[in-house]
């Protein structure tokens, strides 16, 4: 890291993924802040449906699931443990993939094959669950004269403007984001829309989703959303390694760039489809069944919080299907 005048997507890329990037560190990012994974086990239920769900359509009992920024396993660790238990699929295969630039946590399912980049060729699900989010973008600025410009960062988190947004990126702000007034910021989506190309190609048949903190072109925020995390506080961004740098991603765009076919919808209807809705038990049952029904009262909680408007049932997901290549079809 050094204290040259840098744009936010080479900044960012150094603070996070850098050898001394907060990505590196061991605690990982449950370390810094909770996600939907990490909120209940439901959430790994509603994936273990989903991948048993995309396996019926390719007309298969062996599938695989990959896991994209992976954290340290957890999604995959509470996947592969509801399918143990027997209540979603079973007899059903699983080949489980990590995609994670950090060393393997010890203690890990060996089962679990951990890598730094996208396995090629698999079938069944791609699941990516606040993974664009991180993956680093250029910021731009309307000057005084409404030109859009690129925003130049030093380490210590000062900014100030640089050359005009020209070429690829100058069309994407045109299409996706357009700055109209002074003091207008945006996150340049491009480097997350090839990402997430890159990842639906990936498979061979299945279904690839994305899960992130999510805005549509008829909704950008004026300012851009550019925020870090650290301990579980929003605090403000700084390419320094010490703190998560994030923002919120434009799904319209990253659905447009991996060919059409996808769907954008909130987390709260998605869950709901996977049998996650926060509806509380019957009171009747709590006389009948009072243990049962204690359970079940948590589990509502549980779901109400992975459902909540104004927070984790916000979220927007990506989903795609993706045409099998190896017999049947999986539609589109």
């Amino acid at each position: 890291m050094t204290d040259d005048w840098r744009r936010w997507r080479d900044a960012a890329d150094t603070a996070l993924y850098g050898e001394e990037g907060f990505y590196r560190r061991p605690e990982g990012p449950a370390g810094h802040f909770r996600t939907s994974v990490h909120a209940s086990k439901l959430f790994a239920t509603a994936v273990a449906r989903l991948l048993a769900a995309t396996a019926r359509e390719l007309g298969t009992d062996s599938v695989d699931l990959v896991d994209v920024g992976a954290g340290r396993g957890e999604l995959l660790t509470g996947v592969l443990t509801a399918l143990r238990e027997g209540a979603v699929a079973p007899g059903l295969t699983v080949r489980a993939y990590a995609v994670e630039i950090a060393p393997r946590p010890p203690g890990l399912d060996p089962a679990v094959e951990w890598s730094a980049e996208l396995p090629v060729g698999t079938r069944g699900l791609l699941f990516a669950n606040e993974w664009l989010d991180n993956v680093p973008t250029d910021v731009a600025e309307a000057d005084a004269a409404g030109v859009a410009r690129h925003v130049l960062v030093r380490r210590d988190g000062t900014e100030r403007l640089g050359d005009p947004v020209t070429g690829a990126e100058a069309a994407w702000l045109d299409r996706w984001w357009p700055l109209s007034r002074p003091g207008d910021r945006a996150e340049i989506g491009l480097p997350r829309d090839k990402a997430w190309a890159r990842a639906v190609a990936s498979l061979s048949g299945g279904t690839a989703v994305a899960v992130d903190y999510a805005h549509v072109r008829g909704s950008r925020p004026p300012f851009g959303t550019l925020t870090g995390f650290r301990e579980g506080r929003e605090v403000r961004p700084v390419p320094d390694g010490s703190c998560d740098l994030t923002s919120h991603v434009a799904l319209d765009a990253c659905a447009a760039a991996a060919g059409g076919g996808a769907e954008v919808l909130d987390q709260r209807t998605a869950l709901r489809e996977l049998g996650i809705s926060g509806e509380r038990p019957p009171l009747a049952r709590a006389s009948a069944d009072p243990v049962g029904y204690v359970r079940a009262l948590a589990s509502a909680g549980e779901a109400a919080e992975l459902t909540a408007r104004g927070g984790l049932g916000d979220f927007g997901w990506l989903r795609r299907r993706v045409p099998d290549r190896e017999g049947g079809y999986c539609p589109a």
